[in-house]
């Protein structure tokens, strides 16, 4: 039997299987910013892209440079960092959605997809970890989110000829731990270390 377009197999599976199809999503959203300084659609990330690197870039950053944070904790909200998006879709500055309404949109998105998961509430705890910065792991991933923003405006400047210094400048403005701004300014002002 033929499944209709834009159906999973997972709704109607298993809480941790219905998680999954949700979070697939994730695959296909693509990173709005990107798209609306003109990155071809061909090349440009998802969300899913964006939190496996910001993931593994914040995983090894806390191993090797912050020994005093908890690397596994590290590691799971960088996971999780985005799960708003599922529902809420990929929302921009430029999309005239106050920070307040966007924290909203999200937050119930990820009520929803917790919903009748097996520690649903925990991963909604980890979630809010992550969006109010409530830890030492929580506002280095903050960090570490808006440097993988940089360093991919960097990839991206080189790979297309675009000139992105926007998110350069963003991600200086949100970064203020030491060694995440030393590695943001060896590839966004090479000539200054």
């Amino acid at each position: 039997m033929k499944r209709k377009p834009g159906n999973t197999p997972f709704e109607n599976a298993a809480p941790l299987l219905r998680f999954y199809g949700r979070a697939l999503s994730l695959k296909r959203l693509f990173r709005q910013g990107w798209l609306q300084r003109g990155v071809p659609v061909e090349r440009c990330e998802s969300v899913a892209d964006h939190c496996f690197l910001t993931a593994l870039l914040a995983w090894q950053a806390a191993r090797s440079l912050r020994p005093d944070l908890n690397a596994g904790r590290v590691l799971e909200l960088a996971m999780v960092h985005e799960l708003g998006e599922i529902g809420a879709g990929d929302i921009t500055p430029h999309d005239g959605v106050s920070a307040d309404d966007k924290r909203q949109r999200e937050e119930a998105a990820v009520v929803a997809l917790c919903e009748g998961l097996p520690d649903g509430e925990g991963l909604l705890a980890l979630w809010r970890e992550y969006e109010y910065g409530a830890s030492p792991e929580a506002d280095f991933v903050r960090q570490v989110d808006k440097l993988e923003m940089a360093l991919q405006s960097q990839a991206y400047e080189a790979d297309t000829g675009l000139c992105l210094p926007e998110f350069a400048v963003s991600a200086a403005e949100a970064v203020h731990d030491e060694a995440l701004l030393r590695l943001l300014r060896s590839v966004t002002n090479p000539h200054d270390d």
